[in-house]
């Protein structure tokens, strides 16, 4: 995703545009909508999986009812009706004429069905061609299709085009096997007529649209769904019995897929190890990470996770997870997705820098941008200013190769009822641009306090 845009989303009223790069970081006061903003990013994501059927309640955010998600004004204004998300990607997308790199941008507006928010219209465009679809509460359907040769109106009953067999809401652009049919089939009615002097709807005008459906269902063959972290990760334990390999926002797996690994695939195990090793030592949390295993029958036996750091000279005894701090066991389940194989391609990350040191948190700074600079895309709330000081100098000092181009920096400031957020930048010197006044106002307070005599 290059940038996302919403309207009427919990505390996000007016409509707002940001940009999002491949390290994009979230600032400002406590209940700015941070967290709202990141579970609007993993809706995105649901919606480009081809779900029309959102789980808003899904861990680790948990959006609640359309009462809870929609723009509530107060006082006379009241609730929204309706609540918009949408993203613009900038690439290639297959099928397409075009050899320089197209734009494509879809929107999606939810409206209130029972309690639950339900899509009912979605707007999606690539180059010259777009569709505009929606579903009205009476039971009808609308589609403005265009391309570079016109523009066409489609009306119709919501069962032809907007209905599954299942009863569901399926988009017409999802089944572009159907256009064929409209204005060229004798039998069908002619619904779908020109706007103004557009030509009459033909098979060509079909192959424009196809391509664009098969922009919308553009996937890299290596994109997973994005990897959600929850703001406090897994209490360590003393012993840990196997258990299932899913992943979960806390991390409960990550002790058991790194024992898994050490047993089955025991050259990604020390690459791995290699890693998380490459980190805890700049970090200055530990210098070795092992699996102790209990008992000799293979995967059924518990096993412990234990760490060893030492002075310089002397390696140190190795030491159990629950009997070092507390921020080893919070920071491990980061590190270990933004570092294993098969990592995701983006990833929402809610306060990484919980339980550490500031030399921990700045060392996770430089980590992220070796990351991103990689090719993946992460989004990180963070209340750390050490942790952004070291993005600001890494990419300063070119050590990582992100450039400042690689970063957005998002400042939520509150506005009354309402949030605005300030996308901010970088220059080559890692100084931050277009900052508004508010930006950092209570640290130069606490500074200008500080001094003696004061001012």
């Amino acid at each position: 995703m290059d940038s996302v845009t919403f309207e009427n989303f919990r505390c996000f009223r007016e409509r707002q545009t940001v940009r999002l790069a491949p390290l994009t970081l979230l600032v400002g006061e406590n209940s700015t909508g941070k967290t709202s903003f990141l579970a609007m990013l993993r809706i995105l994501a649901q919606l480009q999986e081809g779900e029309t059927s959102i789980d808003f309640k899904e861990p680790p955010y948990d959006l609640g009812s359309f009462d809870d998600i929609a723009h509530n004004r107060g006082g006379r204004g009241g609730r929204a009706a309706e609540f918009t998300v949408g993203l613009e990607y900038r690439g290639d997308f297959p099928r397409s004429k075009k050899k320089s790199p197209n734009s494509r941008c879809e929107i999606y507006t939810f409206r209130k069905n029972g309690t639950a928010p339900e899509l009912f219209r979605r707007g999606v465009s690539i180059g010259d061609a777009a569709v505009e679809e929606e579903c009205a509460v009476d039971g009808s359907y609308y589609a403005q299709l265009r391309t570079s040769s016109g523009a066409w109106v489609l009306n119709a009953p919501w069962e032809r085009y907007g209905r599954s067999r299942l009863g569901e809401f399926r988009f017409l652009l999802d089944r572009p096997h159907r256009l064929p049919r409209l204005g060229d089939d004798p039998t069908v009615p002619p619904e779908v007529k020109p706007i103004g002097d557009s030509p009459k709807w033909s098979g060509k005008h079909f192959v424009q649209i196809l391509q664009l459906h098969y922009g919308v269902h553009r996937r890299l063959r290596d994109e997973l769904s994005p990897f959600a972290s929850a703001p406090v990760r897994s209490k360590p334990h003393r012993t840990y019995d196997p258990a299932r390999l899913d992943r979960d926002p806390e991390g409960d797996y990550v002790p058991m897929y790194l024992a898994d690994l050490l047993r089955q695939q025991e050259k990604a195990w020390t690459a791995l190890k290699e890693r998380i090793e490459a980190f805890g030592k700049s970090a200055g949390l530990f210098d070795e990470l092992s699996i102790r295993q209990l008992g000799r029958a293979g995967g059924g036996d518990p096993f412990q996770i234990e760490v060893r750091k030492g002075d310089g000279r002397r390696k140190g005894a190795k030491r159990n997870l629950t009997d070092v701090g507390y921020g080893v066991s919070q920071v491990l389940p980061v590190i270990t997705e933004l570092l294993r194989d098969n990592a995701a391609r983006q990833f929402l990350l809610q306060q990484p820098e919980v339980h550490l040191h500031p030399s921990a948190q700045a060392a996770l700074g430089t980590l992220f941008c070796e990351v991103a600079a990689g090719g993946r895309q992460l989004i990180v709330e963070t209340h750390s200013d050490h942790l952004m000081d070291r993005v600001r100098m890494d990419v300063r000092d070119g050590t990582t190769g992100l450039k400042p181009e690689d970063v957005s920096l998002l400042y939520f400031e509150r506005n009354g009822l309402d949030v605005c957020i300030h996308s901010l930048r970088f220059d080559r010197l890692g100084n931050v641009l277009d900052a508004p006044r508010g930006y950092r106002r209570f640290f130069l307070q606490e500074v200008d306090r500080s001094l003696w005599p004061p001012r």
